[in-house]
């Protein structure tokens, strides 16, 4: 399903940092009464180590402030036993639900199992695991952004050229392969087009990106674009590029909605595109999607957010959004 109409209600709070948006009883989505008040959910985190981690916690607890739920939080660093150990520490504290924002983790089979176990409902947002039970997912389509994204560069583009792929890691990160297998999809069977993987992850940062980007213009100075699995890694690549002086050269797509790839995108530059992936809209809906599921209501399994493209053309209306 895709979240047209709930997407566009929520987007006033979009964008990857999960800037603070309206309270969710201006959503009218009818799920911010009395019954959810008192209520408390953890939200198990296996790192709150990056800009869109961050902003989905913040935003689950913005969405949680404005229906009186309780949320308690908890990072577990990146460590997958700390996770585990985390989530029975939520179960111990007699919490209604947990939503898990999973990070770059494939699976948490303990964690899973205790929620089971406890008769805890699991709401996963961003990061679906690829074994365990859970009770509902949330999250983007990341192949379709990577499509989108290699659309807009062979439009970009007619006449072809090197494109280099920068990823985040680790190898099997399926959101990663997602969106690098989308974009290779869109390009790869374009003769005019050669791919060129960075043999190095550039860790989903910006100095990661930075980094990457020096060692690809090492030996491939005639790169035409770059794609990047988030917008972090692109504002790194960005400025390995300008440091290169290959700015005029070299366009960047990047996935996420980052204010500021954002605001590169809108000053017409060298960063032409990229596709939402807002952590704000992802984590105020699990909230909400916990609620319903304590509610007794029928929910979706999973959900598919919608990610639109943004570009010069729209830029400044996702920025200007953010400010609402």
């Amino acid at each position: 399903m895709r979240l047209n109409k709930i997407g566009a209600l929520l987007l006033v709070g979009t964008l990857g940092l999960g800037l603070a948006a309206c309270s969710s009883d201006k959503d009218g989505d009818g799920s911010g009464d009395g019954k959810a008040k008192g209520r408390t959910v953890g939200v198990a985190n296996f790192t709150l180590g990056g800009p869109y981690f961050n902003g989905m916690d913040r935003a689950i607890k913005a969405q949680a402030e404005g229906k009186g739920v309780t949320v308690i939080s908890t990072d577990a660093n990146g460590d997958a036993a700390k996770l585990a150990s985390n989530v029975e520490d939520l179960i111990s504290r007699k919490v209604d639900a947990v939503i898990i924002s999973g990070g770059p983790l494939e699976s948490a089979p303990a964690a899973l199992n205790s929620l089971k176990a406890a008769k805890i409902p699991v709401i996963l947002v961003d990061r679906k695991f690829q074994t365990g039970e859970y009770t509902s997912w949330i999250g983007p389509d990341n192949q379709r952004i990577g499509v989108q994204d290699g659309e807009f560069l062979a439009k970009q583009l007619p006449d072809g050229g090197k494109v280099a792929i920068i990823k985040g890691g680790p190898a099997d990160n399926s959101i990663g392969l997602a969106r690098t297998n989308g974009l290779k999809s869109a390009l790869g069977k374009d003769s005019k087009f050669t791919l060129v993987e960075a043999p190095d992850f550039g860790n989903w940062g910006s100095d990661g990106g930075l980094a990457v980007m020096e060692s690809l213009l090492a030996s491939h100075k005639d790169l035409k674009a770059v794609f990047c699995e988030n917008d972090a890694m692109c504002l790194g690549a960005q400025r390995a590029i300008a440091n290169a002086n290959l700015s005029s050269q070299i366009v960047l797509a990047g996935v996420d909605g980052q204010l500021e790839a954002l605001q590169e995108i809108a000053k017409g530059g060298n960063y032409v595109v990229t596709g939402l992936n807002s952590a704000d809209q992802i984590g105020r809906l699990g909230l909400d999607r916990a609620i319903e599921v304590l509610d007794g209501k029928n929910v979706e399994k999973d959900t598919v957010v919608d990610s639109p493209q943004i570009t010069k053309q729209n830029a400044q209306e996702f920025i200007d959004k953010s400010k609402s």
